[in-house]
C-alpha cells in the first residue's frame, strides 16, 4: 500500500530473530510441563528513545493472554537483545508472542535528567511537554497511581514553583513506577503471528523403559504379575512389541527361516489374521480384553506407562487385504510386493500405500486404530520405522491424537538420515531412538551427545536404548559383563530417557552369525520362558534408576559438560541442575583397567576442595578443582556416579 494511503505510519520498531522457533515458526519447539520457556528477540528502533517490551503467552484453550517484561540483556555493551521467560504447566500447544513500544514518558524523563545534570537554565518547554504525557498517563491509571500522577502533575505545571522542585517531581522514582504500570502502547510493534511451543508431560523427557514380549512372560496376565517387580527396579515405561494376531501365510520360523513348523508362533510384526482381526485386535493366545485392561490398570497403580508398538504393516492374512485391496502397493501384473530392507527380507509382511487413491480412508483407519488404544488407557506409542511413511501423515495423525489427548507420547524408531530424524521430531514425535548403540569411543560419544543436547534440543528428545530385539551391537557380543555395565551406565546417565530389552540384564550376547547384529534364537520368532529372578545386572539397574529419580541433574540433557580425563579409555562428564551436581566417570574398555585424571574446571562454581559420594556403592571421596585420580575397569567396577555432597 502506498505510504500516502496508510491510516497510520509504519512502526519505528523492528522485532528480529525471535527465539525459540523452528523453521520460521513452521514447527513448534519442544518443552515439558514445569519448564520455564526462555524467549529472546533483537529489538531495533531509530533514535535514542527508551524501549519497553513484553512476552505474552496463552495456555492451550485459553482466551486471555498473560505477560511478563523482557529485559535488555547487554545494555552496557550497547546491545539490542532482549530476553524473558514464561512458565508452562499443562500439555498441549502454547501460543506466545512479543510486543515492544517506545516509552514516551521514560524517554522524556531520560532527556530531562540529562539536561538537569548539564545545568540548563530554562526547562519550561521540557516540563510542558512532559505535562501532556503525564495527563494522558493519569487518564490510563487507576486508584492510587492516578492520584500520585495527578499530584505530581499539579506541581510540575505550577509556574510559581522553583524549576528545580518541579524537575525533582518529574524525575521522582514513585512517579516513574506508577507511570510504568500504565504504559501507552498505541504504536506497539508485534510479531506478525504468534509462535507456538509444544509442551509434553515430563515422561516425554525423562523415563526408564523396559521392553518385553508378553508371550514369553505368560501372556498379558503373566506380564501384569511381573509389573510390581519391574516398577521396583525403577522403570517408568513397560514397552510391548505388537500384541496383535499374527498371520499364517509365509509365517517365519526360528531365526527368521522361511519355513515355520506347526507350533512356531511367527513374527509379532506380521500383523493380522482373517479370523481375529488386525491392528485393533489382541492375539488370542495372549489373553482377553479384560486381561489387557488389567495390565493397563496394574501399570497405572505402580506409576508406570504401558507403551504399545505401532507397526503399520500387514501380514498376507490381514483383513484389510480383502476389505481394502486398494490400500496396498501392487506390481503392474497385480501381485503384491512384500516388504524389504536389503539385505533383510520380510516375506510375511506387506506395506500399505499412503499415496493410494483412497489415502484418506487409509489415514482415517489408522487414526481410528490409535484412538482405540488410547481409549483403553495407552498413552505411549513406539512407532516402527516412521521414516518410511510420509511426514505429512505423522503430523496429521499425531496432531489429531494430541488435540484431544495432549498427554500421549510417540517414540520414533527411525534409524535414518539426521535431517529426517529431526523432521519427525518437528512433526510431533516426542522422543526418538538414536545411534547411541553404535557410539563406543570417547570422541564419538562426546560429539554425538553434544549434538543432541544443544544443536537438536528443540527438535529431538533422545531415548538411549542399550539394545533392541533387532540390535545386538558387537561391543556387547565381545565385551562380556563389563561392557554391559558400561553401556548401561552411559545410557542411564547421559540421556534422561533410556531403555533395555529383556535379556540385557542376563548378558545375552550371542549373534545368529558372526558379523550380524541379530540375536541367535531371536525372541521375534519364538517363545521363551522369561523371568527377572536372579538376573545379575538388575542390582546395577536399580541403583542407576534410583540415582536418576533422586538427582534432577540426571533428568535433563542440555546440562551436560564433558571433562578431560587425560586418556581415551575413560569418559567423564558433569551434569548440574538447581544446585544438584553429578559427575560420572566410565571406563570404555571391557578388557583392561584404565587410569586417568578427571579435570574439574573452575567455572563450575565448586569450592577448591569438595566431597563426592558414589551413588553405586555409597563410598565418599575427596575431590577438588583440577585433576582427580581415577582407576576403573574389569573385574572390579566400570564406573563412578558421583554426587557432590559438599559444600
Amino acid at each position: 500500500m502506498p505510504a500516502a494511503r496508510r491510516a497510520q505510519a509504519p512502526s519505528r520498531i523492528l522485532l528480529l530473530e525471535p527465539t525459540p522457533r523452528l523453521d520460521c515458526g513452521r514447527y513448534a519447539p519442544k518443552r515439558c510441563v514445569g519448564d520455564t520457556v526462555r524467549v529472546g528477540c533483537t529489538i531495533v528502533a531509530d533514535g535514542h528513545d527508551v524501549l519497553r517490551a513484553v512476552v505474552k503467552w496463552r495456555a492451550p484453550g485459553a482466551k486471555k493472554w498473560a505477560e511478563a517484561p523482557l529485559t535488555l540483556m547487554d545494555r552496557a555493551q550497547g546491545g539490542d537483545r532482549w530476553e524473558g521467560e514464561f512458565p508452562v504447566d499443562a500439555c498441549g500447544r502454547w501460543s506466545w508472542s512479543l510486543e515492544a513500544w517506545i516509552d514516551d514518558l521514560a524517554s522524556w524523563r531520560h532527556e530531562l535528567d540529562r539536561k538537569v545534570a548539564a545545568g540548563e537554565p530554562d526547562l519550561s518547554s521540557e516540563l510542558s511537554e512532559g505535562a501532556l504525557l503525564l495527563e494522558a498517563a493519569a487518564v490510563r491509571a487507576k486508584g492510587e497511581d492516578a492520584k500520585l500522577i495527578r499530584a505530581a502533575l499539579e506541581l510540575i505545571t505550577d509556574d510559581s514553583q522553583p524549576q528545580a522542585l518541579r524537575c525533582d517531581a518529574a524525575l521522582g522514582h514513585e512517579l516513574a513506577e506508577a507511570c510504568d504500570r500504565h504504559p501507552a502502547r498505541g504504536a506497539a510493534a508485534k510479531l506478525a503471528a504468534p509462535l507456538e511451543v509444544d509442551v509434553d508431560r515430563v515422561r516425554a523427557r525423562f523415563g526408564s523403559w523396559y521392553e518385553l514380549f508378553p508371550r514369553s512372560w505368560g501372556g498379558l496376565r503373566g506380564t501384569a504379575e511381573v509389573v510390581p517387580q519391574i516398577a521396583q527396579l525403577g522403570f517408568d515405561v513397560l514397552y510391548l512389541p505388537p500384541i496383535h494376531p499374527i498371520g499364517v501365510t509365509n509365517r517365519k520360523g526360528p531365526n527368521n527361516t522361511l519355513t515355520a513348523g506347526p507350533d512356531d508362533p511367527g513374527s509379532v510384526y506380521a500383523i493380522g489374521d482373517r479370523e481375529h482381526g488386525g491392528h485393533e485386535a489382541l492375539h488370542p493366545d495372549l489373553g482377553t480384553w479384560e486381561d489387557f485392561d488389567h495390565l493397563v490398570k496394574t501399570c497405572e497403580e505402580h506409576g508406570m506407562d504401558l507403551a504399545l508398538d505401532l507397526a503399520i504393516q500387514c501380514s498376507p492374512d490381514h483383513p484389510w487385504l480383502e476389505e481394502h485391496p486398494e490400500w496396498f502397493h501392487r506390481r503392474p501384473d497385480g501381485t503384491l510386493k512384500y516388504a524389504e530392507n536389503p539385505p533383510k527380507k520380510y516375506q510375511d509382511i506387506y506395506n500399505v500405500n499412503f499415496q493410494c487413491e483412497d489415502w484418506k480412508g487409509l489415514w482415517d483407519a489408522l487414526l481410528e486404530v490409535v484412538q482405540g488404544w488410547v481409549d483403553r488407557g495407552v498413552k505411549v506409542f513406539r512407532v516402527d520405522n516412521p521414516h518410511t511413511k510420509p511426514v505429512a501423515f505423522w503430523e496429521w495423525l499425531i496432531g489429531a491424537v494430541r488435540a484431544e489427548h495432549p498427554e500421549v507420547i510417540f517414540l520414533s524408531e527411525a534409524f535414518t538420515r539426521a535431517a529426517m530424524m529431526r523432521t519427525l521430531g518437528k512433526a510431533g514425535f516426542g522422543q526418538s531412538y538414536t545411534y547411541f548403540t553404535w557410539k563406543t569411543s570417547r570422541w564419538e560419544l562426546e560429539q554425538f551427545v553434544l549434538e543432541h543436547a544443544y544443536d537438536w534440543a528443540d527438535e529431538v528428545r533422545p531415548n538411549f536404548f542399550t539394545n533392541t530385539p533387532d540390535i545386538l551391537h558387537e561391543s556387547l557380543q565381545h565385551g562380556g559383563p563389563p561392557m554391559f555395565a558400561t553401556r548401561l551406565v552411559l545410557a542411564a546417565t547421559l540421556s534422561p530417557s533410556y531403555g533395555i530389552y529383556s535379556g540385557f540384564e542376563r548378558f545375552e550376547n550371542v549373534p545368529v552369525r558372526e558379523g550380524s547384529e541379530e540375536y541367535l534364537d531371536s525372541e521375534k520368532y519364538e517363545v521363551k520362558e522369561r523371568t527377572l529372578d536372579g538376573a545379575p545386572l538388575l542390582g546395577l539397574v536399580r541403583l542407576l534408576n534410583d540415582a536418576r529419580r533422586a538427582n534432577p541433574a540426571l533428568q535433563h540433557l542440555s546440562n551436560v559438560e564433558f571433562l578431560d580425563t587425560r586418556t581415551d579409555g575413560l569418559i567423564a562428564y558433569v551434569k548440574r541442575h538447581e544446585g544438584n551436581t553429578v559427575i560420572v566417570v566410565c571406563c570404555l574398555d571391557a578388557h583392561h583397567v584404565q587410569e586417568g585424571e578427571v579435570w574439574v574446571p573452575w567455572h563450575l562454581d565448586l569450592p577448591e576442595r569438595f566431597q563426592v559420594q558414589d551413588l553405586l556403592d555409597g563410598s565418599r571421596y575427596d575431590w577438588g578443582l583440577g585433576g582427580n585420580y581415577v582407576r576403573l575397569g574389569p573385574p572390579d567396577r566400570q564406573a563412578h556416579v558421583l554426587r557432590v555432597v559438599t559444600p
